[in-house]
C-alpha cells in the first residue's frame, strides 16, 4: 500500500470524523434547546446566561464542595511538607495489637480466605445496611440520623475495605518470601506498623475517591517522595486539570445530555437523537471522573505521593473492551490484577476470571458489568486468533486491517450499548431499545453507528 493511498484515506476518515462531530454538536444544541423545559436538574450558568446541567449528584456534589476541598487539602500540604521538611519524619512506628494479629495470621495458608472473608463480610453488611442508622442502638438515638453529613461514610469506605485487602496481602507475600512482584515486595518488614495502616487507610487525598495505590507502593513514598514529577510537571497537571473544568463547564452550559437520561425524555427522542445522548452521557460521564479523580492525584502529589493515572486515555480512543477496562479506571484495573486476577490464576483462567473480576469491580452495576463480560468473551477469541495468524502478503496485510476495524467497530457498538444500560435506560430498557434501533426507522441510525465506529478504528 503506497503512501499516496495512506495519505487519501486518511484525508477521507479525517473529513468524515469532522462531519460527524458537527452534525453530533449542531443536533446536541438543537435538543437542549427545544427540551431545556422538560429537562431536570437545570440550574442558572455563568456562561452566556445559559442553564447548567448539574442533575448528576456526584458532579453537583463534588462541584459545589471543590472551594471547600480546595481549602482543606491546600492546608494538608502545607503543613505536611512543612513537618517533613522541618522534622524529617518518616514512616517509623509500631503496634503491638496489630503485629500481634500479624503474627498469629499473616504466615497461614487459610489467611487469603480469611481476608477476603472478613473484608467481602463487612463490604456487604456496610451496602444492606445503608452505613447504619442510629436507632439501631435505641429510638432516643434516632435524632443523629438526620445529620448524615456530605459524604455518606459507606461509599467512601469501600475504597478502605481495597487498602485493608491490599496491606494483608502485601504483608503476607512479605512474610512468606514469594509473590510476582519483586519490586514491590521488597518493602522491609518494619514499614508494616499500625501507624503507617492507619495513614494507609485514612490518607486524606485518597480517602473519598483514590486513585487506589498498593500499600507497599504508598508506604515506601514516605520516607522518600516521588521524585518522577518535578514542581513545574505538578504545576503544569493543575492547570491542565483547571482547562478540563472549564471544558465541563462548557459542556454541562451547551449540552444537557445527562438530564435527558435523568429525565426520561429519551424514550420520546427518535434512534439517532438516542444514540446522540447515550454517546454524550458517556462522554460526560468519562470527564466528570476524570475531573474527581486527577483533582485528587494533583493534592496527592504536591504532598509527595505518586499514585497511578486513572483515565490516561481518552474515551473516544478505546476500540477494545480490554482497553476500555485498562483505561476506565486504571488504578482499579491495576488493584484487580494485583490482589484477585494473578492470585486467581492470572491468563491460565482469563474466561472465567474475567466474570469475577467484572462482577467484584461493578458491584452496582450489575447488568453493565455482566453485558461488559458477554461482549467481552468473543473479544479474546478473535483476538487470540489474530495472534496466531501470520500475515505476509500486502493484500493480506489490507484484510487483515479492514478485518480489525470491523471488529472494533462492533466492539464499539457492544460498549455503547453496555453503558446506555447502565447509564440511560437501564435492564428493564433493553427490549425497548433493540426494538426502536432494528425497526425500519432505526436501522439507517445502526447502520450511521457502525460505519461512524469502523473509520474511527480504523484511523
Amino acid at each position: 500500500m503506497d503512501s499516496s493511498w495512506k495519505r487519501g484515506e486518511l484525508l477521507c476518515l479525517l473529513s468524515y470524523a469532522l462531519v460527524f462531530y458537527i452534525v453530533i454538536i449542531r443536533r446536541s444544541l438543537q435538543l437542549s434547546s427545544d427540551h431545556y423545559n422538560k429537562l431536570y436538574g437545570l440550574r442558572h450558568g455563568w456562561i452566556a446566561n445559559r442553564l447548567n446541567d448539574v442533575s448528576d449528584a456526584q458532579w453537583r456534589n463534588f462541584r459545589g464542595n471543590i472551594p471547600i476541598l480546595a481549602a482543606v487539602f491546600g492546608i494538608f500540604t502545607l503543613v505536611a511538607n512543612l513537618l517533613r521538611a522541618s522534622y524529617h519524619l518518616t514512616s517509623r512506628g509500631m503496634s503491638t495489637v496489630w503485629l500481634l494479629l500479624s503474627v498469629i495470621f499473616a504466615q497461614k495458608k487459610y489467611f487469603f480466605l480469611a481476608l477476603w472473608g472478613f473484608n467481602i463480610s463487612v463490604l456487604l453488611c456496610n451496602r444492606l445496611y445503608e452505613g447504619y442508622s442510629f436507632s439501631t442502638f435505641g429510638q432516643h438515638w434516632a435524632y443523629l440520623d438526620k445529620y448524615r453529613g456530605t459524604f455518606r461514610w459507606h461509599i467512601c469506605f469501600n475504597f478502605v475495605i481495597l487498602r485493608m485487602i491490599s496491606f494483608g496481602c502485601d504483608y503476607h507475600w512479605a512474610n512468606r518470601g514469594s509473590h510476582f512482584d519483586k519490586k514491590e515486595r521488597s518493602l522491609h518488614k518494619d514499614k508494616f506498623s499500625f501507624v503507617t495502616y492507619l495513614c494507609y487507610l485514612l490518607y486524606a487525598p485518597l480517602y473519598i475517591a483514590g486513585p487506589i495505590i498498593s500499600f507497599n507502593a504508598f508506604a515506601s513514598q514516605l520516607d522518600v517522595p516521588q521524585s518522577n514529577y518535578s514542581v513545574k510537571q505538578v504545576a503544569l497537571y493543575g492547570i491542565r486539570w483547571l482547562f478540563c473544568l472549564f471544558l465541563m463547564e462548557l459542556m454541562t452550559h451547551l449540552f444537557y445530555y445527562n438530564a435527558f437520561a435523568i429525565s426520561g425524555l429519551w424514550k420520546q427522542l427518535s434512534p439517532m437523537d438516542i444514540f446522540i445522548v447515550g454517546y454524550g452521557v458517556l462522554n460526560f460521564m468519562w470527564l466528570k471522573f476524570l475531573l474527581i479523580w486527577r483533582y485528587f492525584r494533583f493534592w496527592s502529589l504536591l504532598s509527595g505521593i505518586e499514585v497511578p493515572e486513572n483515565m490516561p486515555k481518552c474515551i473516544n480512543n478505546c476500540y477494545n473492551l480490554e482497553s476500555f477496562w485498562k483505561n476506565w479506571h486504571a488504578s482499579y484495573n491495576k488493584w484487580l490484577v494485583r490482589y484477585m486476577y494473578i492470585p486467581l490464576g492470572g491468563s491460565k483462567r482469563k474466561l472465567i476470571n474475567v466474570w469475577v473480576l467484572v462482577a467484584f469491580g461493578l458491584r452496582k452495576l450489575l447488568s453493565w458489568a455482566w453485558l461488559t463480560c458477554l461482549f467481552f468473551i468473543p473479544e479474546l477469541i478473535m483476538k487470540s486468533a489474530a495472534n496466531s495468524f501470520q500475515v505476509e502478503s500486502m493484500f493480506g496485510k489490507f484484510m487483515f486491517r479492514e478485518f480489525s476495524a470491523v471488529a472494533g467497530a462492533i466492539t464499539i457498538t457492544c460498549l455503547m450499548v453496555a453503558n446506555l444500560v447502565g447509564y440511560v435506560i437501564g435492564p428493564s430498557g433493553i427490549n425497548w431499545l433493540s426494538s426502536r434501533f432494528l425497526k425500519k426507522e432505526g436501522l439507517p441510525t445502526l447502520a450511521g453507528m457502525f460505519v461512524t465506529f469502523y473509520v474511527g478504528t480504523k484511523g
